[in-house]
């Protein structure tokens, strides 16, 4: 996979909203992918019993998932296991960092769950600035410099390890060590203030299974933690769509999967509209 990976559509989640979009884009013939993190990792994979969704009375919630990718799978899913940092727009086209790599499509269909609202205090303004939100692709920039890492994630600790191997000083902050966080400084981070005490640091690495929405895609109307959609499950931004739990509640499977279905089938539309318009 490089820079010229050229997709119809994106879509951001793996939960019920992606894989019923992956579907309904099959079915319309564009080329789709679903960029997600580990399937167990999801809030679904780890529910213990589902009594509300049709065909799967009594079953858990690794089971149904796991039946829905099999199902796609078997009509040739393309599914990438990790966490995009970004997405901006470049022509007529999407661009989306992956990692330390690069994804191209036409549309995108955020369906990411539930997001984060609380992103911290100066974190807005220090992103690229000496916040990030990976370590495998900026760690080198702080070798031998002491940097923060708040472990959101479920692989944080590796990450963390991982900047120690390659010569960082790492303050390390979970859950226990500290609940609330502000990011000090003026052009370039100085300092993390963890429950009001302050360690100078010259990066802070926020290691979260999902980035808020508007911080993923700048520009994108939220109302909270959740997206702001139409019916037709487009966004404020031409060629973006959500769907499922982050466009708000009821936080239901039979509604993500219904939502899916509609924002594919609006990012048909789009994309079938802006070939239009090219010819």
């Amino acid at each position: 996979m490089n820079e010229k990976t050229q997709y119809d559509v994106l879509i951001a989640g793996g939960g019920p909203a992606g894989i019923s979009a992956w579907l309904t884009c099959h079915a319309r013939g564009l080329n789709a992918v679903i960029v997600t993190n580990a399937p167990e990792h999801s809030l679904l994979w780890k529910a213990g019993r589902i009594d509300n969704y049709p065909g799967f009375s009594d079953s858990s919630g690794s089971t149904l998932l796991g039946s829905m990718y099999v199902g796609a799978e078997k009509l040739g899913l393309q599914r990438i296991t990790g966490q995009l940092l970004g997405i901006m727009r470049m022509g007529k086209s999407f661009i989306a960092s992956f990692g330390t790599e690069v994804l191209s499509a036409g549309s995108v269909i955020l369906a990411t769950g539930v997001t984060p609202a609380n992103v911290y205090p100066g974190e807005r303004e220090h992103l690229g600035s000496g916040v990030s939100y990976c370590a495998t692709c900026d760690g080198m920039l702080y070798r031998g410099k002491t940097v923060a890492v708040i472990g959101l994630a479920a692989d944080a600790e590796n990450e963390a390890q991982a900047l120690r191997q390659i010569g960082c000083q790492v303050e390390y902050f979970d859950k226990k060590r500290a609940r609330s966080f502000a990011i000090k400084g003026g052009d370039r981070v100085t300092a993390l203030s963890a429950d009001g005490t302050d360690y100078p640091v010259e990066g802070v690495f926020i290691l979260r299974d999902t980035i808020a929405a508007d911080v993923l895609m700048p520009g994108l109307e939220t109302d909270g933690p959740h997206i702001r959609v139409d019916a037709g499950m487009r966004t404020n931004i031409p060629g973006i769509f959500a769907a499922g739990d982050c466009t708000g509640k009821p936080y239901q499977i039979a509604r993500a999967v219904g939502q899916g279905n509609i924002a594919a089938l609006s990012a048909n539309d789009y994309i079938t509209h802006t070939k239009e318009n090219v010819k």
